[in-house]
């Protein structure tokens, strides 16, 4: 099979079970948001250091990128259509149970956080904008057409997430996370 298949060259694509829009279609601005947001994610997943300490998240963050992947698929089906691998309530869940874990390492908020810190929180805090622009899509394409509301929560809780993680990776890696000052 290649690759390329010439089909998307005069601007459409397929949905699951092969309908046809617009590239610039709600539909693919929201599973390529996801899609957009799973590979910033790799990319931090990426920077995650060896050893015994990080096995479980790296886990965690397979999961995760597999879910996102089953987010993107829910949103590139047509309404009407069977999805092949529906978010459920139980994948919110997880994300809830996930972030209380890494919360209770966590200091107090005192300040705003400004997104940087170690080159993996980076990669975390810009995967967590993706995902809330992901979410926007999702709602907008949930005007036109019904998406599953577990997708919207999944999406929102899946940035609170990558917020914590960031925190929490750039903690554990000793990093000093910028912040904001109100007399700055």
């Amino acid at each position: 099979m290649k690759v390329y298949t010439k089909s998307g060259d005069k601007g459409e694509t397929s949905l699951v079970y092969g309908t046809r829009v617009s590239k610039a279609s709600l539909n693919v601005e929201a599973y390529g948001t996801c899609d957009e947001a799973n590979s910033m994610i790799g990319l931090a997943f990426s920077f995650l250091p060896e050893g015994e300490h990080w096995k479980t998240l790296k886990k965690t963050i397979h999961i995760i990128q597999t879910k996102l992947f089953h987010v993107g698929a829910e949103l590139s089906t047509p309404a009407g259509k069977k999805v092949s691998w529906p978010i459920k309530d139980e994948d919110v869940v997880f994300l809830e149970e996930e972030i209380d874990k890494i919360e209770k390492d966590l200091p107090a908020l005192t300040n705003f956080i400004l997104p940087g810190g170690s080159p993996i929180g980076a990669a975390l805090h810009s995967s967590r904008t993706i995902v809330r622009r992901a979410e926007r899509c999702a709602i907008a394409l949930n005007k036109e057409q019904p998406v599953n509301p577990v997708v919207i929560k999944y999406l929102n809780r899946l940035s609170d997430y990558l917020f914590v993680l960031a925190r929490y990776v750039n903690l554990q890696l000793s990093t000093i996370e910028p912040t904001l000052h109100e007399n700055e």
